[in-house]
């Protein structure tokens, strides 16, 4: 089965956490992203997900160089940033579309979905 990338898009002016929210919202869309969740694992089609701190929190390591640079911050300064993520398996891409919507529905946000290489044939 093909892997899919879910992602999370997050305006970049605002940088939302979810100490941020309204606490009677938050606790809604956590029950509804709970439930998206078990419905992924007991089709076999959730692999990992996780929500990701604001770039503000970030550091580049860049080694690419002799040594190693560390730089406090985003890689790149960007009016969206990718916020939390899930990766499932599917059998196409309609199949993770479909998932995708039960995802955007439950965070009542944009989602993008896009499928992970695979490795080439040895």
């Amino acid at each position: 089965m093909t892997q899919y990338f879910l992602s999370l898009p997050h305006d970049s002016a605002e940088e939302p956490t979810m100490e941020g929210m309204d606490p009677a919202e938050l606790q809604q869309m956590i029950a509804e992203v709970d439930a998206f969740n078990t419905a992924l694992q007991e089709a076999g089609a959730f692999v990992s997900a996780g929500g990701l701190q604001p770039p503000s929190s970030a550091t580049t390591v860049d080694y690419s160089g002799d040594s190693p640079v560390l730089t406090r911050g985003p890689f790149v300064e960007a009016k969206e940033y990718l916020g939390g993520f899930w990766i499932i398996e599917a059998e196409n891409d309609d199949v993770a579309i479909e998932w995708t919507k039960q995802a955007s529905r439950a965070l009542r946000s944009r989602i993008e979905v896009r499928a992970l290489q695979e490795a080439p044939p040895a």
